[in-house]
């Protein structure tokens, strides 16, 4: 595990037992909080999550146990309050996709990503209707779906580059008043063309013909909005913490723990 006060960088080979603590969607969902809203008790976080405070305690003790939170100051002495140690999650891809268990925890880790986003489109959409968003949030807003032709090193670089960005912008509207916490979720997953296995063991026929005329692509065929062309296939209160904890990545890690969800930055 190497890590700092900033970053928890998991391995597959030597953080296995870590890995499957975090497999857990209630100890993903209270690390992200955690570090999302900074120290709690165990009844503080169940009253939030809805478990009772035994359960929270227990699942607690098992972070703390694998070196992802530890105990914190104590406001009263009666009740033992709980930090993370870490603001995200990360890891190597081509480290976890090596092993079998690293490859279910990256998979799970992406899908509560998927959930996390769901559930901030309907919390955003339930701010906007209310009123807790001003109006100048509407046209910066929205979900992005794009299918550029990149090679793999276009896509390391397009990764890099965003996440340079994403800290000198953190950092400039540190202190602004007019900020808000941004649910920023990227994803590039290179798919094979279709024809790929098709033709892989298949003589090409009629080799000097024109291929055929396509259908557009479900993202193209649709007309929309240039700031918002895809619409997502996505607590009111807050978003899962659980999709922060995949929400951290470095340049190694195309997965990202922004708030580990509220976890996964578990």
């Amino acid at each position: 595990m190497d890590s700092d006060e900033h970053k928890r960088v998991l391995d597959p080979e030597r953080d296995t037992a870590a890995l499957k603590a975090l497999t857990h969607p209630l100890r993903i969902q209270l690390l992200g909080l955690l570090r999302q809203h900074g120290p709690a008790t165990a009844s503080e976080l169940a009253a939030r999550t809805g478990e009772s405070s035994a359960s929270t305690s227990y699942h607690l003790r098992v972070l703390a146990k694998y070196a992802f939170i530890a105990e914190a100051e104590h406001r009263d002495g009666r009740e033992r309050r709980w930090r993370a140690l870490h603001t995200l999650t990360s890891w190597s891809n081509e480290s976890m996709e090596a092993t079998e268990a690293g490859r279910a925890f990256v998979g799970l880790a992406r899908r509560r990503q998927i959930e996390h986003l769901e559930r901030s489109l309907a919390r955003y959409e339930a701010d906007l209707a209310a009123g807790r968003l001003g109006q100048e949030w509407v046209e910066p807003s929205g979900i992005t779906d794009l299918m550029p032709r990149l090679t793999a090193a276009s896509l390391t670089e397009l990764f890099d580059t965003v996440a340079g960005k994403l800290e000198e912008l953190t950092a400039r509207d540190a202190d602004d008043p007019r900020a808000e916490h941004v649910v920023f979720v990227a994803a590039g997953l290179p798919l094979a063309a279709p024809e790929y296995a098709a033709h892989e063991h298949a003589a090409p026929e009629h080799a000097d013909r024109e291929p055929e005329d396509r259908e557009p692509e479900d993202h193209e065929a649709e007309d929309r909005h240039p700031r918002d062309p895809a619409p997502a296939d996505p607590d009111p209160a807050d978003p899962d913490p659980a999709d922060r904890e995949t929400a951290g990545r470095d340049a190694e890690d195309r997965a990202v723990t922004a708030h580990d969800a509220e976890d996964l930055n578990p």
